[in-house]
């Protein structure tokens, strides 16, 4: 799709020099690159500086690990290829764009998309995206494969900036990652850990930590996000981008004949599959359930964690069979060229996922975001907040603990521990502290540079304009944490005045 990008010059100066100074970071294959060796020279520091910390899981001492030493060095070599092949994004990315990829390639894609414009109000369409894509975490991080390339389609087949559409997706998917009107399988990891945690303090015994505990906080997030999600887009972030001049301006035309037959037969192939999943999950004896787990999502764990296959067929099936009713694919040589055209473009983002996960590796075993994470835990605990400045500290802190540690099982293993024994002891109830730290975890994730989605997102918009560095993406992004972050905080908090309860029979606070 060939464009004329237009420069914007009456964006804020703020943004302006965020975009000045982020493009002047190096590629993002470099700048992994230049992370992964300051993460060996910090690890050799911090060890050589004794810095240790109390875990507070099982009061072990936790301390910095030297990867400049001959241990160090042999690990980074033998398991290169282990981290490599090990990093989860990578597959993801991978399959899912496969199947959509075919999709996009056969024309089903763009068909859709056309026939999507012409029955959805212009005035809508924004909202539309950005709620689907706050919704999109039912899919676990597909989500996040799937929603911003296919905005970006849309809002070019719209005469929009497809860029704003991009933008528009990665804020619902990333930065509203916890809101959602039905439980995900984050609300099963994170209980857990916080099951976890209130066990060990025996500050509540026999309590059992309820799995849609933030059900009703998070359902009424997701209208305000998708609210404020397309507020930011269409009166800062679109502006700021300038029209757009691309070829898919023009207006849709009608379908064709050939068109709609193959609409219909990709929708047939498509309830075929939808008919498998739930064959596969509702049938007595279906692989895809597990009758012997206690609650409804955890019985449906097989199927969610087979989302990624789910998401491939999902395009994948009905785009072959768009593709064979149109006469685009003719036979089984057709079908390989199409999935390997696809792959054949994602050769930057491998590449990429390459270096990522050798520096993610390496961040993990000198135990660096641990002992960030403990010590500014540590350091907020000490400062004896209490009330509304309490939890915006959490939110704030959990925030930038997230610029470090992406992984929100991995920062709540890491800081529920201490959090919630400490606001148990202050009134507030287990599933509170949790939604406190989701509110801050979900918010900045489309700024950090190591959020491992991060590349992928700004591979979307470089497909539309060549020129998007990573602080032009990080510039377009923050108006969005900077409005989601308050917002949603003081959401929280007007639930903690108000006395409602965040998820069925759980307040914010404990019952007296």
């Amino acid at each position: 799709m060939d464009a004329t990008p237009v420069s914007p010059r009456r964006s804020a100066f703020l943004l302006d020099w965020i975009e000045r100074a982020g493009n002047r970071l190096p590629n993002p294959l470099t700048l992994f690159v230049l992370l992964a060796v300051a993460t060996v020279l910090a690890s050799a520091l911090a060890a050589g500086l004794g810095w240790t910390v109390t875990h507070p899981k099982d009061g072990s001492t936790l301390s910095a690990v030297s990867l400049l030493n001959g241990a160090g060095i042999r690990r980074m070599f033998t398991e290169a290829l282990r981290n490599f092949t090990g990093f989860a994004p990578l597959g993801l990315v991978l399959v899912s764009m496969i199947g959509i990829g075919v999709a996009e390639a056969t024309g089903l894609v763009g068909v859709l998309l056309r026939a999507f414009v012409t029955s959805l109000p212009r005035r809508w369409l924004t909202a539309a995206v950005v709620f689907a894509a706050i919704n999109a975490n039912l899919a676990a991080d597909a989500g996040i494969i799937l929603l911003p390339p296919l905005a970006g389609l849309l809002f070019a087949a719209a005469g929009r900036h497809p860029i704003a559409g991009i933008t528009g997706a990665f804020a619902g998917v990333s930065g509203g990652y916890s809101a959602n009107f039905l439980p995900s399988t984050i609300d099963v990891l994170l209980a857990g850990f916080t099951q976890e945690a209130l066990d060990a303090s025996r500050l509540l015994p026999g309590y059992r930590v309820q799995l849609l505990g933030n059900w009703y906080f998070l359902a009424v997030s997701t209208p305000l996000l998708t609210f404020a999600a397309t507020w930011v887009t269409e009166r800062i972030v679109e502006p700021r981008l300038g029209p757009w001049r691309g070829e898919a301006a023009a207006v849709p035309g009608p379908l064709t004949a050939a068109e709609r037959r193959g609409l219909v037969w990709a929708a047939v192939a498509f309830v075929a599959t939808a008919a498998l999943a739930l064959a596969l999950i509702l049938l007595p004896g279906a692989p895809l359930r597990d009758p012997t787990a206690a609650t409804a999502v955890e019985r449906l764990r097989p199927f969610l964690d087979s989302m990624v296959l789910w998401v491939l067929l999902a395009f994948l099936v009905p785009g072959l069979a768009y593709g064979v009713a149109t006469g685009c694919v003719r036979n089984d040589h057709d079908v390989a060229k199409l999935t390997g055209d696809t792959l054949a473009t994602m050769g930057s983002y491998i590449v990429l996922a390459f270096v990522a996960a050798q520096f993610l590796s390496y961040f993990a075993w000198s135990n660096l975001g641990a002992l960030l994470a403990i010590s500014g835990a540590g350091f907020l605990r000490g400062i004896g907040l209490e009330g509304a400045p309490l939890l915006t500290g959490f939110v704030v802190l959990s925030a930038f603990v997230n610029l470090f540690i992406s992984s929100a099982s991995a920062k709540w293993a890491i800081m529920a521990p201490i959090f919630v024994p400490m606001f148990v002891l202050l009134g507030y109830s287990p599933e509170g502290t949790q939604a406190v730290f989701r509110v801050g975890d979900s918010c900045t994730n489309i700024i950090t540079p190591v959020f491992v989605y991060l590349p992928f997102v700004q591979a979307c918009m470089q497909r539309h304009d060549p020129r998007m560095g990573l602080g032009s993406v990080v510039s377009l992004m923050a108006p969005y944490t900077l409005t989601f972050l308050p917002l949603w905080t003081l959401l929280l908090l007007g639930f903690l005045w108000a006395g409602w309860p965040i998820g069925p029979g759980v307040g914010l606070t404990l019952a007296p």
